[in-house]
């Protein structure tokens, strides 16, 4: 389905360099073309090492990450980034997850995640938390 062109100013309005955290290969197709749509070449991590890994060699805006992963999950991943980054340089992180229970949204953000969307991700969701970072940067 061709993108709107309102969809693809976004990240000509919103410029970021975006980091993809999932191990999924279907949600990660799902996730990369949802970002294309938006005019974002998201970059792909599959699990919490990686991510770290990434952030080491380029300096992302806007991390998505998947809470559950293989050898290093979101919440540990998470605490990492925000143990070993500066908060100037310490990118936006939005959880991802199929885990929508009473308290999720929470234990998310006491790690230091910023933000939450759930799962199956949404466009209208991605839309809605990368428009809430760039009110917010």
């Amino acid at each position: 389905m061709p993108s709107e062109p309102s969809e693809q100013l976004l990240a000509q309005e919103l410029p970021l360099n975006i980091l993809l955290a999932e191990d999924i290969r279907v949600n990660q197709k799902v996730a990369l073309r949802m970002f294309k749509r938006l005019g974002y070449d998201a970059d792909l991590a599959t699990n919490g090492k990686e991510v770290l890994e990434a952030l080491h060699h380029k300096s992302y805006d806007i991390v998505f990450m998947d809470v559950q992963m293989p050898q290093m999950d979101g919440f540990e991943a998470t605490r990492a980034i925000r143990e070993e980054w500066q908060n100037d340089s310490r990118p936006w992180i939005i959880a991802m997850t199929a885990n929508a229970m009473r308290g999720d949204r929470e234990k998310c953000l006491e790690v230091g995640m910023n933000d939450y969307i759930s799962k199956p991700i949404q466009l209208e969701a991605i839309k809605q938390a990368l428009r809430q970072f760039g009110a917010l940067s």
